[in-house]
């Protein structure tokens, strides 16, 4: 996965979508063509991307209006039809529709224990056929506000900082109430409580705000407080760190009322990684993000539970690899990074943007 970054000044939504979708044409154009070909694997024809695609997007324009007109700027840029890049940005709820929607791998690490700058770091594991670009973007949402964010070219967020010092990590989830039904994209619900939210509460607000169709936890973390806000059709549950400071989540609920209606596969490691996590974490607090990264992989190195390999037996729809290792740096408005698994992590440290 290749990296770029781009710097946006303008406040106005449509202008930073054409300023996206006129740079990045190729990619924009070439992850949505990824998707449209990984959805249909996956047994879902077109035209019932395009119909869950746009309700979604329906549901983003009447919940976000700024993230649709932007997210229909970047797809008239880039020359795509504005449904599939609509799809990629709903690519959750879209997987949703899915007779087998596959599984997600994704751990993360955030200590913020009261009185000191918050600590995180986050695997993010999925396809690399489906990402071989994707997008660093610091950009200004309004007047005095910085939001830094890492996300797929289409997609409105994913994992991000913001200038009030307020972080969101990224873990997808998987539950018995969720459809094809469309609603807001998850995606959107991250980066919308990174443009607005300056809070924990203000974050869980908004949050609860967005009628979601598919499932996703969003760790939100500030200086002091952190909690995992784990979205679901059946509602949203609010999962704090504990009187340590630590939060640390993977691909399963920790709320106990939705965790009865987890359908999670079960071939997933979700449950070794966050054993995993719980292991190495007395080790983390302290380091460089570089020292973090390796940590975070424990004895175990390249082998480490947390550093999925893609298995070249399977088909390509079925390979799973970690693509990038992340840290949020609150305080300073920063993403500490590494395009591949924590293990990976050089003695010259992440890259910062």
């Amino acid at each position: 996965m290749e990296l770029h970054t781009l710097t946006t000044e303008t406040t106005d939504p449509r202008e930073r979508g054409t300023l996206v979708g006129t740079r990045f044409a190729p990619h924009v154009r070439r992850v949505a063509e990824l998707y449209r070909e990984h959805f249909a694997v996956l047994g879902l024809p077109e035209e019932r991307v395009r119909d869950i695609a746009g309700r979604s997007h329906e549901a983003l324009r009447a919940w976000a209006p700024a993230l649709a007109e932007e997210s229909d700027a970047c797809a008239d840029a880039a020359g795509v039809e504005r449904w599939k890049v609509a799809a990629v940005g709903a690519r959750t709820e879209v997987l949703a529709g899915c007779p087998q929607p596959g599984k997600g791998e994704c751990s993360t690490a955030v200590f913020a224990p009261a009185g000191a700058a918050p600590q995180t770091v986050q695997t993010w594991d999925w396809h690399d056929m489906l990402v071989p670009d994707a997008l660093l973007h610091e950009l200004t949402p309004r007047e005095g506000r910085r939001v830094k964010l890492f996300t797929e070219f289409g997609a409105p967020g994913k994992i991000g900082v913001n200038s009030a010092g307020l972080g969101v990590h990224f873990n997808i989830l998987f539950h018995a109430s969720d459809s094809a039904d469309g609603g807001v994209p998850v995606h959107a619900v991250a980066r919308r409580i990174l443009d607005e939210a300056d809070t924990l509460d203000q974050a869980v607000e908004l949050a609860s705000t967005a009628r979601v169709s598919a499932s996703t936890s969003l760790t939100v973390v500030t200086a002091g407080a952190a909690a995992s806000l784990e979205l679901s059709p059946a509602g949203l549950a609010v999962v704090p760190a504990g009187e340590d400071g630590w939060l640390l989540h993977t691909n399963h609920f920790l709320d106990a009322g939705l965790a009865a209606a987890d359908t999670g596969p079960a071939d997933s490691m979700t449950a070794e990684r966050l054993a995993h996590l719980r292991a190495v974490r007395v080790g983390l607090p302290g380091l460089t993000p570089a020292e973090r990264a390796r940590a975070f992989c424990g004895e175990g190195g390249a082998d480490a539970v947390v550093c999925m390999r893609p298995d070249a037996h399977k088909p390509p729809h079925e390979q799973w690899g970690t693509l990038l290792t992340i840290g949020l740096d609150v305080t300073r408005c920063a993403i500490d990074h590494l395009a591949g698994p924590p293990h990976e992590a050089p003695p010259s440290g992440l890259a910062r943007f």
